[in-house]
């Protein structure tokens, strides 16, 4: 177990629309508020399409992440996630994952991480930014080698 005392910052309600895409909106709105960590407590939209993680094919290792995608289109989804500083690459790194109901077939569900949508009709987004004390953001995200090079939520300049 790892943890922080973290504090809530700033708090928005981010609208997406028509067409745009889920993941590019939420990580420009950040920039353009200089949100560098917090967390999306849940949020609900439509999805024209979504990219989840996924496969229809047996698992080789289930102890190993899937790297494998699916497509899915016209969705009802709630969803949540952190928004945490990528160290590496010098950008925000969010970690979101949905449950998705597909609307033409009797709303049957997809639960998953989250790689990238596109909004249909809206997308209402809670985001509350999380500060810390010290200096930099308060979450971060950074591989671990030991553990299939996962991205891992850490704190501050902590693993």
């Amino acid at each position: 177990m790892r943890y922080a005392q973290v504090h809530s910052g700033r708090r928005f309600v981010l609208a997406l629309d028509h067409g745009e895409d889920l993941l590019e909106g939420i990580t420009r709105f950040c920039a353009d508020q200089d949100v560098r960590a917090g967390y999306i407590p849940t949020f609900v939209g439509g999805l024209r399409s979504a990219r989840l993680v996924g496969t229809c094919e047996p698992l080789t290792d289930p102890e190993a992440p899937l790297w494998e995608e699916i497509t899915v289109e016209t969705l009802e989804a709630l969803g949540g996630g952190t928004l945490a500083w990528d160290t590496e690459k010098d950008c925000l790194a969010p970690h979101i994952h949905v449950a998705a109901g597909i609307k033409g077939k009797s709303a049957e569900g997809r639960v998953s991480h989250l790689l990238g949508a596109t909004v249909q009709f809206i997308c209402e987004i809670p985001i509350v930014e999380v500060v810390s004390n010290a200096e930099g953001p308060a979450l971060t995200r950074r591989r671990n080698a030991d553990l299939y090079d996962v991205p891992l939520l850490g704190f501050g300049t902590d693993h």
